[in-house]
């Protein structure tokens, strides 16, 4: 078989071309020769095939390679393995992936195989036949040589390379046949195309340089008709303009009632424009429309103006999610502190996703497809965008400084009726003390706190998103100054410095109101000044006060409201943009101007009272508000940042401590100086073991207030020193009542105040010593009982000084007072004690940098933690001032040993000046007496007296301190002083004596248990009158003959008095006989008596 292209199935043929030649010679192409490089070969005749060469000699073994000489076939020959694995190297690379090249040449189809094979193999075996040097003739010979520099054996393979690479292209032709004839149509077709396009470009070129002829000819009636024609043009152009700028009016208003203020800036910008150009000026239809577009121009500044503060001051209801309501939860916003960090957020800031994808560096388009009003922050870049388009920019920048003092006393006003609607049951009860008087309620103290919280955490929330809005309103405008390269940039990004001045004036009136006491509050609690009671009192006509005010009117009526809405539609739909949205709001700006200027002073209605223990709600909020305002302040606002709480640092020194000290002086004074101060207070049990003065409670609930109020505050030792300035006032008054109790009358007026004896024995001296030992238990077994010593010590003292009745503190009242003082001396000082908290230097002199020190530390108060009853409460303090705190308090233990110390003296000499007037009573009795002396009945019902009043005021200790000894007091006295008796005594006297013994040792087993110490039966006393019953001559004998048996404990002094005193009815006879003889035998048993008891 045989195809046009020359090529065979087999071998070359003798003319491979005799059947191309032949069909076309039948075609009526003529005897055309075809040309190398054609389809008909590279060859005019037909030449045959060369024949293939004579065989040569067989090679040695070792160059010989197998021969096959097969034709189209790679079978069974050295080529077969070529053949093989190039088959498989062919299907591998088509099937890991086809060259482009290779598939645009030669297609998908077997030929494309076969002719890969080939050159496959060609470029593995016969690189030399592709090489640019390659020259034919050269590799002729080689293959014509059999030697080993030939190669001639490789002639075989050649040959059959040579017929695949026929064969392949066979196919190749086979394949593609089709688009090789149609080829050859189509290109008769394009040159066919070319032809026709060539004389229609000719045709083109003759019209326009008959054209260009003809216009070189000038015509007058064209150029009349060609200017005829542009006046009709630009009239029909003005009149599709004057139509355009009739539909604007309702476009403008559907935009603008729809919130699409940047679509409705251009809109108007672009209708200002078009009646300003100068061919419609003097287009009288057009001066209408004209001042339209001037008004709606205004009246849409004024819109957005009213937009961006709706949304500042989120008046707007899409405001409601960024600011927090308070929820009882007052420290909750504040951090624990702000040097400790606060707890992780699971939510970011509004205000920062905003920043985080704000772009100003480009205009921003309007989105219609969604509310931006939904997005606060976005609404505000879309209405600042609208300002900047209408190049008002500067104006609503203007507007915004000179609103912002109203719109915040706004916001103040706003959330202060909010607070005290919610509470109003609380603010409604406060009420302040008549005359400015300031008073100190402990149970309200927490009711007050909520109400303030409440006030403080819901303003400073709103504060704060009013900060954010500021803050995008900062950036915004920042943005767009930098992108349209407006100058004089901060005249329009400097109202975030005004705001926050306006936040320290806000910060520092509240702080100031609720904390300052001085000067009437009368009005600013919302309370007119009381009215005269007498109502038939005439009174001049205050005609300066205003009957009706427009801004009292009830602006929540239902009725108002639909009338308000009826009349702003009307002229609405009559002049649209006549009542702008700031004009109707104006009525509402009136009435709190009208509330500001109302009044005397410029104010808020106060929720509850002002107070100085206030701050302990005041300050955490306002500093977790300034540390949360911290990361709200841009960078370029030009605020400090260290300078954030320096306002507060001023006002706590200017203004708060002085307040604080004045305050606290006052209450302070008020807690002791009331007339219940020094009385028992009736709740005493509720705090307190034993009964306490109702002053001392008061007087430690307001130093522990205090100290919780120096818990909110930075710390700073002028308080520290002010609270131990007030707790050493307190012990001075203290010590002035104890005096003023244990006071000595006096008949004549002296400059020096004379104590009662047992007060000025417990301050100083041997028996302080003595009740010192007594009350310690120290016992020396070296020496005497330190009661034994007392009671010598108080028997010389009363025996060189006698006592007075008003020397004694005998009244009940006294008694009860000094146990108040020791009860509340001693539960103040461990009340105090549990106060005292030694820390660090935290403080210098008041004298030194104080605004330095305060800023600080102010900066550095973190403490913001929840204060509950069970909260521990301490008063910071510095070595210096523990020092003195120390101090103060043995001051106060002292005072209150010294009243204790005065009970146990005081007794001791009421029972000796009881004694005293029972030793000066008459013993000389003509019968026996049947009663004690009425001076014993009055001694045993003082004790029995006392000892109830100490049973009930002191602890268990106290009252034995006070009472043991009493026995050992009266038995030492009834035998130490029997020489008191200068009336003398006869034995009915002695029996009285006995008899009153008898009644004091059974009144003092009731009130004294006996100890190992001593007795309380009075033994002693009743041994010594018994031997007066046995005579002096018993007491001679006793201590001649018996030596000294039943004598024991009594000393020669003692022994002499009583034998005098059995004499003493004989030597004061007014018998001379008797007199005579009583007293020679006196003389004689003194003698005796001496010399049997002088060396014993």
């Amino acid at each position: 078989m045989s195809y046009r292209n020359g090529y065979t199935n087999g071998t070359y043929g003798t003319n491979r071309y005799e059947e191309t030649r032949h069909n076309e010679n039948q075609a009526g192409e003529g005897s055309r020769h075809l040309r190398a490089g054609g389809y008909g070969g590279f060859y005019d005749g037909a030449p045959s095939i060369p024949p293939e060469p004579e065989p040569q000699p067989s090679l040695p073994s070792f160059r010989r390679r197998p021969t096959d000489d097969s034709v189209g076939d790679f079978g069974h020959s050295a080529s077969e393995t070529w053949d093989t694995v190039d088959h498989d190297t062919s299907r591998g690379r088509d099937r890991d992936g086809r060259d482009p090249e290779l598939l645009r040449l030669h297609g998908g189809g077997p030929g494309r195989k076969q002719i890969d094979d080939v050159l496959s193999h060609i470029n593995d075996d016969w690189d030399v036949l592709i090489r640019e040097d390659c020259v034919p003739v050269h590799v002729a010979l080689q293959l014509m040589d059999y030697s080993s520099l030939g190669r001639g054996n490789d002639y075989q393979d050649f040959q059959r390379t040579s017929k695949h690479l026929q064969k392949a292209l066979k196919s190749i032709v086979n394949e593609h046949h089709q688009g090789f004839n149609s080829s050859i149509g189509t290109f008769h077709k394009i040159q066919s195309s070319i032809q026709i396009s060539q004389s229609r470009v000719r045709h083109l070129r003759d019209s326009l340089q008959g054209a260009k002829t003809n216009l070189m000819f000038t015509n007058p009636e064209l150029k009349a008709l060609g200017a005829s024609s542009q006046q009709y043009d630009d009239m029909l152009q003005i009149l599709g303009q004057i139509e355009k700028l009739q539909l604007v009016p309702e476009q403008l208003d559907a935009k603008m009632s729809d919130k699409h203020f940047l679509p409705a800036v251009d809109l108007l910008q672009d209708a200002l424009r078009m009646v300003r150009k100068s061919e419609v000026e003097n287009i009288g239809a057009l001066i209408d429309l004209r001042i339209y577009f001037s008004n709606q121009e205004t009246s849409l500044t004024d819109i957005l103006v009213e937009e961006l503060h709706d949304h500042l001051y989120l008046k707007s209801p899409y405001c409601q999610d960024r600011w927090k309501p308070y929820n009882g939860e007052a420290k909750s916003s504040f951090p624990a502190d702000k040097g400790a960090a606060p707890s992780p957020k699971t939510w970011v800031r509004p205000l920062y996703h905003f920043l985080d994808k704000l772009d100003t560096s480009v205009s921003m388009e309007d989105d219609a497809s969604r509310n931006l009003e939904a997005n606060s922050f976005e609404y505000i870049h879309m209405v600042i965008e609208s300002l900047n388009k209408l190049g008002h920019l500067d104006v609503a920048v203007d507007r915004m400084e000179q609103r912002l003092p109203v719109e915040l006393f706004a916001i103040v006003e706003r959330t202060n009726q909010e607070v005290d609607m919610r509470h109003a049951a609380t603010t409604s009860g406060s009420r302040l003390v008549d005359n400015g008087s300031m008073s100190f309620d402990l149970s309200g103290h927490a009711v007050r706190n909520e109400v303030l919280n409440d006030l403080l955490c819901t303003l400073y929330s709103k504060f704060e998103a009013i900060a954010e809005g500021h803050r995008a309103v900062h950036e915004i405008v920042t943005g767009i100054v930098k992108r349209e390269g407006i100058g004089h940039p901060d005249s329009l990004t400097r109202g975030f410095k005004e705001m926050w001045k306006l936040y320290q004036s806000e910060m520092r009136s509240l702080l100031h109101d609720y904390l300052a006491t001085d000067g009437s509050q009368g009005y600013r609690l919302g309370r007119q000044p009381a009215a005269d009671d007498n109502m038939f009192q005439r009174t001049s006509r205050e005609r300066n006060k205003r009957v009706f005010k427009l801004s009292d009117i009830d602006k929540k009526s239902a009725d108002l409201a639909k009338d308000q809405f009826d009349l702003d539609q009307i002229l609405e739909a009559s002049v649209p943009g006549l009542v702008s949205k700031s004009q109707r709001r104006s009525g509402i700006r009136q009435g709190i101007t009208g509330n500001v200027i109302d009044g005397p002073v410029a104010g808020h209605k106060l929720l509850v009272e002002p107070n100085v223990f206030n701050i302990g709600s005041l300050l955490p909020p306002s500093l977790s508000f300034l540390q949360r305002l911290r990361d709200i302040v841009p960078h370029d606002a030009h605020i400090a940042m260290s300078t954030l709480t320096s306002f507060l640092d001023e006002f706590l020194l200017n203004v708060f401590h002085p307040q604080l000290e004045d305050t606290v002086t006052e209450l302070c004074t008020q807690s002791f100086i009331d007339i219940e101060a020094f009385q028992q207070d009736s709740y005493w049990s509720q705090h307190a073991t034993q009964p306490i003065f109702k002053g001392t409670f008061t007087f430690f609930s307001l130093i522990k207030s205090f100290c919780q109020l120096l818990d909110t505050i930075p710390p700073d030792l002028t308080s520290t020193q002010l609270i131990i300035t007030q707790i050493l006032a307190y012990y001075d008054k203290c010590c002035e009542w104890y005096r003023a109790l244990v006071r000595r009358p006096q008949m004549q007026a002296q400059d020096e105040v004379c104590l009662k004896p047992a007060a000025a024995m417990a301050d100083t001296g041997e028996v302080r010593g003595m009740c010192e030992r007594i009350l310690n238990n120290e016992i020396d077994v070296q020496q005497e009982h330190p009661l034994q010593q007392e009671v010598k010590l108080l028997i010389d003292k009363t025996n060189m000084t006698p006592l007075e009745p008003f020397d004694i503190i005998a009244d009940r009242r006294s008694v009860t007072a000094l146990c108040l003082i020791y009860n509340s001396m001693q539960w103040l000082a461990s009340r105090l004690q549990q106060l005292r908290r030694a820390v660090p230097e935290f403080s210098h002199k008041r004298s030194d940098s104080k605004k330095s020190l305060h800023t600080r530390q102010l900066s550095l108060s973190t403490n913001s933690d929840t204060q509950t009853e069970n909260t521990p409460v301490y008063l910071p303090m510095t070595q210096e001032t523990v020092s003195a705190f120390d101090s103060i308090l043995s001051s106060v233990r002292a005072l209150a040993t010294t009243a204790l110390f005065a009970l146990h003296i005081d007794i001791r000499l009421g029972v000796i000046h009881m004694l005293a007037r029972t030793m000066s009573a008459h013993y000389i009795l003509a019968q026996s007496a049947q009663d004690p002396d009425p001076s014993i009945l009055s001694l045993n019902a003082d004790l029995l007296s006392t000892v109830d009043t100490l049973s009930s005021h002191l602890p268990d200790a106290a009252q034995r301190f006070i009472i043991t000894g009493l026995a050992l007091l009266i038995d030492t006295y009834l035998v130490s002083n029997a020489s008191h008796i200068h009336h003398g005594m006869n034995d009915h006297g002695c029996g009285r004596m006995q008899l009153n013994i008898l009644v004091l040792s059974q009144n003092l087993k009731s009130i004294e248990t006996t100890t190992t110490d001593h007795s309380i039966d009075l033994v002693r006393s009743g041994r010594y009158f018994d031997l007066f019953l046995e005579g002096a001559d018993s007491i001679i004998s006793r201590a001649r003959d018996r030596g000294g048996a039943g004598l024991e404990g009594f000393d020669l002094e003692e022994l002499k008095t009583l034998v005098e005193l059995w004499y003493k009815e004989g030597t004061e006879s007014s018998q001379r006989e008797v007199l005579v003889k009583s007293q020679r035998d006196l003389g004689d048993h003194l003698l005796a008596l001496s010399e049997c008891l002088w060396n014993r």
